[in-house]
């Protein structure tokens, strides 16, 4: 398989150095002109954290499928909140990973930025109950929840806003029905180990840790089935980019559907991709983590973001206050390089 180049945790300077590092090199290292044009474009992804969620994204760049297209891809992991989409702002990449919802924040403060297609089409999140703490058979949510203490991560993090969201959902009050137990998402299943939380907001690999620990059974309440599409992660670049360079865009949707079809279709060598970007992650972690996304379909199955996905989206931020007025779906995503590509399919 080929080399992957990866740029972790960098700050704004030292990226640009190593930028503007990069062109210089090819351009001295460029023989004619004529080789130098036919040289591949490389472009920067940004990505906020470096997990399994964004697996077919490195199926395609394993797999040659940028390659395929004429482009180089490499990612830039920036652990440091909108600085995934501040990379792409500023011109230090090319695109982020992240939820549409970040297109309508910069959307409101002047900027514009378009998810082009789609990664991660549920909501990655789980619910689990302290042993002898289970809903009752028969019993509502609402009734489940109330007086409930629930570990969840950091408020403005996903998980803390579809908490935040369902608790609005099931007619209770974050503030007087339920208490949110907020920490950093790795500490959550501490706060249900310690009783101080009776129900966990999770993902894998977490939920087969607790399982294995005893602390709870499967989880009661499953999000990708309880809110079906939702736009948790698409890839998003600039409105300059679509307007002054389509062609580049389109070839970068097209590497990133081939890795989508792939990952669905070759489940094993997948597996391998993602064993080689995480080589520290243990057998047992990667295996959950593995079998409950194909399970529960998290990832798109053709890069689609469809109207629905942002509804759900667009509902789950604004009611945790962090979007504070409606962005309408075709002012921060642009579907027209996958309408461009099914089209080609066609033929």
């Amino acid at each position: 398989m080929k080399t992957i180049t990866r740029m972790r945790g960098l700050t704004r300077r030292t990226t640009l150095a190593l930028a503007s590092a990069a062109a210089a090199a090819s351009l001295s290292l460029a023989l004619p002109a004529t080789a130098n044009a036919q040289a591949k474009k490389t472009l920067i992804v940004a990505e906020p954290t470096h997990g399994i969620g964004y697996l077919p994204l490195y199926v395609a760049m394993h797999k040659g499928y940028f390659a395929e297209e004429g482009i180089e891809v490499k990612v830039m992991t920036v652990d440091s909140g909108s600085g995934h989409t501040n990379a792409v702002l500023t011109g230090q990449a090319f695109a982020f990973i992240g939820g549409p919802e970040h297109n309508a924040f910069a959307k409101l403060k002047g900027a514009e930025l378009r998810a082009v297609v789609n990664v991660v089409d549920r909501g990655n999140v789980y619910f689990v109950a302290r042993k002898g703490k289970e809903p009752k058979p028969g019993e509502s949510m609402a009734d489940y929840f109330k007086g409930k203490k629930i570990g969840v991560g950091q408020y403005s993090g996903t998980p803390n806003s579809i908490t935040r969201y369902l608790m609005a959902k099931y007619g209770l009050d974050v503030k007087k029905d339920v208490t949110l137990v907020e920490t950093s998402t790795a500490a959550v299943i501490a706060t249900v180990k310690t009783g101080a939380a009776d129900i966990g907001n999770v993902s894998e690999p977490l939920i087969a840790r607790g399982l294995k620990e005893g602390l709870w059974g499967e989880p009661f309440l499953s999000v990708p089935k309880d809110l079906g599409p939702y736009a948790y992660s698409t890839l998003n670049v600039r409105l300059d980019s679509i307007e002054k360079d389509p062609d580049t865009v389109q070839k970068f949707v097209n590497g990133v559907v081939k890795g989508l079809k792939f990952t669905y279709a070759n489940p094993g060598e997948a597996t391998l991709v993602a064993k080689k970007e995480f080589p520290t992650m243990s057998e047992e972690d990667l295996k959950a983590t593995l079998d409950r996304t194909f399970k529960d379909e998290l990832w798109s199955k053709d890069g689609s973001i469809s109207q629905a996905s942002w509804d759900t989206g667009k509902s789950v931020v604004m009611e945790a206050g962090i979007l504070k007025q409606d962005v309408p779906y075709d002012q921060i995503i642009d579907n027209r390089f996958l309408k461009a590509l099914k089209a080609e399919v066609a033929k």
